[in-house]
């Protein structure tokens, strides 16, 4: 003895799947089914057997033996009314007695066929009628007509015990006849009784049978899957940690085994994807403290480059004033370089400066009419317009809720472009459509201009990217750029269209009302004073 502890064995689950526990189970089922028809069947049979005899057999046999005796005694009736008067008319009743006789002695015999002791017992009643004629009825009945026949006188007492011998044989069969019919029906009784009983039976074991495949059924599949089902709805309100207990058949203990390998998995994903989460949430936090902090920085920087800026363009015009043609033909071309640089310089930091406040200065929507917003622009660029000879049209325009500042920045940049960048010797002819599509509402501006080439439709948005030079086309490089800020900024886009040809198609979206987004990095109020003093 080493004192070990035997360890519970572990009740060893059955590997029957669903679907053959059902085959089983049906199977089961029919052969009892099938015992319990077979039974019934047997039982109506026997039941149908002793019916028939009793209904086809018996009841008849003894009406005929009842119709034969009457055959019978109108045959000695007869016979004996003729031998004592000689009157013919007493032979008629024996005639008609000998043809019943013969028609209910052939259907006795056809219907006790089988019964061997019934025909012996007919047979007895016939050989006592054969007698009685052969010694008494036939006699009689050839005696010429018209006076009373000596042979009845002389043959009435052995008539008479012939005839009684008749009467015993009769009451014999008859007695007999009656013990089978009485027999029959008692038979008759019991196989019903036990045909009830029987038919109770299977009743019985098919509410049992039933009840027991109901049982199965809620024990093997039904419970299971409620079970299931509630674990399934635990795990699906947020206890992801719920664990599932595979129960009922193999296929159904595999079914609750695969979701909660899957339900597994799913809590391995989610930690997953939660610690993704709170990874990407401190990366756009870092990236939104760094665009903060830059645009922070171009505000500032851009305020900081205005003075000294403006001290350098203010004494290179002094200096372009006062010493204009004093000086030789090369220091007046040092001195407007300086200017046009001073100048050019100023205009790049105060775009600079517009596009950095795109969605942190302007930024109050509201209900715009976009119509409104178009002919203010064009009253702006009156002067540019009517000196370059443009044609301006335009379809009727939504209203929208946005920020009036930055649509009459984008709106003076497209015209603005379009009237730029117009062909040597060509009026420019511009024109602007609007339809709403897929929830939001789609611009185009289309000119008639020396057009873009594909390989630029991307780099035209970009920041100080310029297709020509200063010399060719004046410019900051920031109009576009700052078109599609402020475009995005109200939740749409802005492309070029590739297959216009002549000239330059931009399209845009807008939505009718701009998305929700953090809001833009707010620069501190006592730094924005002191560079605007500045």
């Amino acid at each position: 003895m080493t004192g070990d502890v035997q360890q519970p064995r572990r009740r060893r689950l059955s590997s029957w799947t669903t679907r053959r526990w059902l085959r089983a189970g049906v199977a089961a089922s029919l052969v009892v089914l099938t015992m319990l028809g077979v039974a019934g069947a047997l039982v109506l049979g026997r039941t149908q057997s002793i019916s028939n005899n009793l209904t086809d057999v018996r009841s008849p046999s003894l009406s005929n033996a009842f119709r034969l005796e009457t055959a019978l005694v109108n045959q000695e009736t007869g016979i004996r009314g003729y031998g004592l008067t000689g009157m013919p008319e007493f032979l008629a009743p024996y005639r008609q007695g000998l043809a019943d006789q013969k028609a209910q002695s052939a259907s006795l015999e056809e219907l006790l066929h089988d019964d061997q002791a019934r025909l012996k017992d007919l047979g007895a009643v016939q050989d006592a009628v054969v007698r009685w004629q052969e010694k008494v009825a036939r006699p009689i009945a050839a005696a010429p007509p018209g006076s009373p026949s000596s042979t009845a006188t002389e043959r009435a007492a052995d008539g008479k015990a012939a005839f009684d011998q008749i009467r015993v044989a009769l009451d014999s069969q008859q007695e007999r006849l009656r013990a089978d019919r009485v027999q029959a029906r008692a038979d008759l009784q019991s196989v019903t009784t036990l045909r009830n009983w029987v038919f109770s039976a299977i009743a019985l074991l098919m509410i049992v049978l039933a009840a027991l495949v109901f049982e199965g059924l809620r024990r093997g599949i039904n419970r299971p899957l409620e079970r299931l089902g509630a674990d399934a709805r635990i795990i699906a309100a947020g206890d992801f940690d719920h664990p599932i207990t595979p129960t009922g058949p193999a296929d159904l203990r595999r079914l609750s085994s695969e979701i909660d390998f899957m339900r597994r998995r799913l809590v391995r994903e989610l930690a997953f994807t939660e610690e993704a989460r709170l990874r990407l949430d401190a990366q756009a936090a870092d990236l939104q403290r760094s665009n903060a902090e830059l645009e922070q920085f171009a505000y500032v920087a851009s305020h900081d480059l205005q003075e000294p800026l403006r001290k350098v363009s203010s004494f290179t015009q002094l200096l372009q004033r006062r010493y204009g043609g004093h000086l030789d033909e090369r220091a007046d071309q040092y001195i407007d370089f300086a200017v046009d640089g001073a100048n050019r310089m100023q205009t790049l930091i105060s775009d600079l400066l517009n596009f950095s406040r795109v969605g942190r200065v302007h930024n109050a929507h509201e209900s715009i009419d976009l119509d409104t917003v178009l002919e203010e622009t064009l009253s702006a660029l009156s002067v540019v317009v009517e000196e370059s000879g443009a044609t301006m049209t335009h379809d009727p325009l939504p209203r929208l809720v946005a920020d009036p500042s930055q649509m009459v920045m984008l709106w003076q940049n497209l015209i603005g472009n379009a009237v730029k960048f117009r062909r040597p010797g060509e009026a420019p002819r511009i024109h602007v459509t609007a339809a709403e599509e897929a929830g939001l509402w789609r611009f185009t501006v289309t000119d008639n201009g020396i057009g873009i080439p594909p390989e630029y439709a991307e780099k035209i948005f970009v920041i100080f990217q310029r297709l020509h030079t200063k010399d060719t086309y004046a410019g900051s490089g920031i109009g576009l750029a700052m078109c599609k800020k402020i475009v995005e900024f109200h939740g749409g886009t802005i492309t070029i269209d590739l297959d216009y040809r002549n000239g330059t198609r931009i399209i845009f979206t807008l939505a009718p009302e701009p998305p929700q987004i953090p809001g833009p990095a707010v620069i501190p109020e006592a730094t924005r004073m002191n560079v605007e003093e500045g």
